[in-house]
């Protein structure tokens, strides 16, 4: 026993004294100074680069990084309209948990509307309560019965609407439905909508904002110019201010 214990540390003893020598290096290389650098392919072609130089090869990315980054921390400006007043205390009640403070600024906007569908007067409360009856049978639920005075009287209207091209839309969309008798004719409304404006929005306020808007599928996002002086929440906006909307209800 003492014998294989003696010759088992000769032959690990003689192996260490082989590797420290480098007798073993083809089959078990060290990895380090100068045995690594003789097995670096054309070692010739590398060059040292002073620290001036590193950071001049690395200032394009960093430049683009940074502008990146920039861009997407920069605030976002955005105008959301037009609700009508019920639609209004909703989108103001989801926008409660955002706390946008004076970021947050409305205006009333006024809408007139000139071409109607309707069908024309039937001349009595119960002649029109009828005629509704039909059209809900016939899948046509947006409408309401008039009872203003005048020759729309006892009539109901299915959508008046900012241009002629989109009544006519509606009026074609009736007729497929089956309702025959309604009518293109000129009707002047007047309807106070609702607008928004959201300034300086951090990427956290802005996700919050889409969620909310997205309860509201017919009103329209426009971005806007955050150099621009805050709205008053009580001016009515020129023509151009205005939010486009074909219809009102």
């Amino acid at each position: 026993m003492l014998k294989f214990i003696f010759w088992s540390l000769l032959l690990a003893n003689a192996g260490l004294l082989a590797y420290q020598l480098g007798y073993l290096e083809a089959w078990i290389p060290d990895g380090h100074e100068p045995a690594r650098m003789k097995r670096q392919v054309h070692a010739e072609s590398m060059k040292p680069m002073s620290t001036a130089a590193i950071a001049a090869a690395l200032a394009p990315a960093a430049a683009t990084n940074a502008a990146a980054a920039n861009t997407a921390a920069a605030p976002v400006c955005r105008e959301i309209g037009n609700f009508d007043n019920a639609a209004a205390k909703r989108f103001e009640a989801l926008l409660q948990p955002l706390a946008l403070g004076d970021k947050l600024s409305r205006r009333d906007i006024e809408e007139v509307a000139n071409h109607i569908v309707y069908i024309p007067s039937l001349g009595s409360k119960e002649a029109a309560d009828k005629k509704a009856a039909e059209l809900r049978r016939l899948g046509v639920a947006d409408f309401y019965v008039i009872q203003d005075a005048g020759d729309f009287r006892w009539g109901i209207s299915l959508g008046v609407f900012r241009t002629e091209d989109a009544a006519r839309a509606l009026l074609a969309a009736m007729n497929q439905k089956g309702v025959h008798s309604a009518r293109l004719g000129l009707h002047s409304v007047a309807a106070t909508k609702v607008a928004y404006r959201l300034r300086n929005l951090d990427a956290a306020a802005l996700a919050g904002l889409d969620k909310a808007t997205a309860e509201f599928p017919r009103v329209e996002t426009h971005s806007c110019d955050l150099t621009a002086s805050a709205v008053d929440k009580t001016a009515v906006p020129t023509d151009k201010q205005s939010f486009p909307r074909d219809v009102v209800r």
